[in-house]
């Protein structure tokens, strides 16, 4: 779940990108041109529920690097709710209801699930694959959203 809704409903997101310190631990950024120690990464997302303020995005990575959805979303102007690394300061979107926004502050990690993972095995070259249902905090964040998209009128 971003913050937003990105124009257009689906896109790709191709940058370098680079790991730099923090005092709280390491940080992805998008890489300036040329950086010598940049990774390229690569993102499609598509929206598969919009909210009123909010944005239910289906996403599949070309490239699997660190940080790669939170730092690709924060860069396309539409950071992950509750990431408090890429996601700006906790202000949320104008217009949103009180009681929205407590539960919305609540809210313990970052809206992020991979319902499937795919990769191929770096040793046996095996293609693997899980799944797993989205998690009840998940589906109440989608609940919450919906809510307020009808408490709205819409």
């Amino acid at each position: 779940i971003v913050k937003g809704v990105p124009r257009p409903n689906e896109g790709r997101i191709s940058t370098h990108l680079v790991k730099e310190a923090t005092e709280d631990g390491d940080r992805m950024r998008i890489a300036r041109h040329g950086e010598p120690d940049a990774d390229h990464a690569v993102t499609h997302y598509r929206v598969a529920e919009k909210f009123r303020l909010h944005t239910r995005l289906r996403l599949r990575l070309e490239s699997g690097r660190t940080h790669q959805i939170r730092v690709h979303m924060a860069h396309i102007g539409h950071p992950l709710v509750g990431d408090p690394l890429y996601g700006g300061r906790s202000r949320l979107l104008k217009g949103t209801d009180p009681d929205t926004q407590d539960k919305l502050r609540l809210f313990p990690r970052q809206a992020l699930h991979a319902a499937r993972l795919m990769l191929e095995h770096p040793i046996t070259g095996e293609d693997m694959s899980w799944e797993a249902p989205v998690p009840q905090d998940m589906l109440g964040l989608y609940d919450l959203l919906r809510d307020d998209l009808a408490s709205h009128g819409n």
